[in-house]
């Protein structure tokens, strides 16, 4: 049997990368027909993600040495059927196109956003609505596949920026020459918006989450990063059930000194058992990934560090999937990322939303407001790294009467989730959604 090989080409960021390895991996577990190879691109990149387009010929390289061993080769190696690229590096759609090769787009943020995205260049091509008129606007935008209004200022924030939405206007018009779109998301979480969005679609959308990676291998990274897994393993393994709430803000998420005192007063006003990774803001105006802290007594008074000592931890680093399974765990204050989103879901913890930047206020709309599955901090909060935009502080009311809502027993917040917890382990299993959802992905690229 001569076997099939896609190419996979994921945009550099950790959480895109982590994802499009794990659906190469459940891609050949899944069917032995297939071979995959992945195409790594190297931070940094641009804020208008025109870096991408630089790598084009490099893959058209790349790809022309994978054709040429298919064909003259006598081990009869996979033919190349066709490209899989990350939402961000549609552009490559074209490098496809010159070798005759079928290209799918890997989406690695919901359905919610993708419709959104395509509802705001139909607006733009059809209508010649400008997005970015709506910043800072009260405005509230009624899209079909939403069942509430969307107001305008939990937008993401490359529809904002003049800069950066054509961009993804652009992206949104390249997806429609693909075959298809693998979305990492599974049915019974955005089942609104699937059933609006796909009336009318003629580009299948295949619904195959969550993608998880959940089993993390830290042994790379040397036993200083073992060493701090443990402790934190064995800290959690000290308090009881369900009451710690976990602080995370990303790989990209950040603070300044003013908000982190807000956080530690609120932490400290709450009462309750915390688990904060701690992370340094980088240089205005870059895009870098935050530190850690050194000694955390750099930018928290020692005496919150004392008083708290019996009921809280500071960390850098986070171990996030290990923690988000430890019982101990009640609670996610949460940027709302969208993979931080799933593994919050898979392992029934509710979140407190906090987004940053990207699209994770529209994230954090759907979970608060449309879903129920989430308590708010602040949906609007807004933190353009790039931007000098004044970011107005969180107050410590504010966060500690979000983490109050999230850690509140028996809620019916936590009910929901439970439940959603359950329905994103079978939409993986046989005949659940996202499994069938591959299975005609498969069928799609084997016609």
């Amino acid at each position: 049997m001569k076997r099939s090989e896609l190419v996979f080409i994921p945009s550099p960021g950790i959480g895109h990368v982590t994802s499009t390895v794990e659906l190469a991996r459940l891609l050949v577990n899944r069917d032995d027909r297939f071979v995959v190879t992945i195409i790594l691109m190297k931070l940094p990149f641009d804020e208008k993600f025109t870096s991408y387009c630089k790598s084009k010929p490099l893959v058209k390289e790349a790809l022309a040495q994978l054709i040429e061993s298919s064909t003259s080769s006598p081990d009869k190696p996979p033919r190349l059927i066709g490209l899989l690229v990350d939402m961000f590096c549609v552009t490559m759609v074209d490098v496809g196109n010159d070798f005759g090769l079928r290209s799918y787009v890997f989406f690695t943020s919901g359905v919610g956003y993708l419709s959104l995205l395509f509802s705001m260049q139909t607006m733009k091509d059809e209508q010649n609505v400008d997005s970015t008129q709506f910043k800072d606007s009260d405005t509230e935008l009624v899209i079909s596949s939403f069942a509430k209004p969307i107001p305008a200022r939990v937008l993401p924030s490359m529809f904002l920026n003049k800069d950066v939405v054509p961009g993804f206007l652009n992206f949104a018009r390249k997806y429609k020459q693909t075959k298809g779109i693998v979305v990492n998301t599974f049915l019974e979480l955005e089942s609104h918006v699937m059933s609006s969005f796909f009336d009318g679609l003629t580009l299948p959308i295949y619904p195959v989450g969550p993608i998880l990676k959940l089993q993390r291998d830290e042994g790379d990274k040397g036993l200083d990063r073992a060493r701090e897994k443990e402790e934190i393993k064995k800290w959690l393994d000290d308090q009881p059930p369900s009451s710690v709430v976990f602080l995370c803000f990303g790989s990209m998420g950040s603070f300044d000194e003013d908000q982190l005192k807000e956080i530690s007063k609120a932490l400290e006003h709450s009462g309750h058992r915390f688990l904060w990774s701690l992370r340094r803001a980088p240089p205005k105006g870059t895009i870098v990934f935050p530190s850690g802290y050194d000694n955390p007594k750099e930018i928290l008074t020692d005496r919150f560090l004392d008083r708290t000592s019996m009921v809280g931890k500071i960390i850098g680093w986070a171990p996030q999937t290990d923690i988000l399974a430890h019982p101990a765990v009640g609670g996610f204050v949460s940027h709302c990322g969208w993979n931080s989103i799933l593994e919050s879901l898979w392992f029934g913890v509710p979140i407190a939303a906090w987004p940053i930047d990207g699209e994770q206020q529209l994230n954090a709309f759907q979970m608060v407001v449309e879903l129920g599955l989430g308590v708010e901090i602040k949906l609007h909060y807004r933190k353009d790294f790039l931007s000098d935009d004044e970011v107005k502080i969180v107050t410590a009311e504010e966060i500690e009467r979000g983490i109050n809502s999230l850690m509140q027993s028996n809620s019916e917040i936590k009910r929901k989730v439970k439940e959603m917890s359950e329905k994103s382990k079978k939409a993986l299993m046989e005949s659940g959604s996202s499994h069938t959802s591959f299975g005609h992905f498969i069928d799609n690229l084997m016609s």
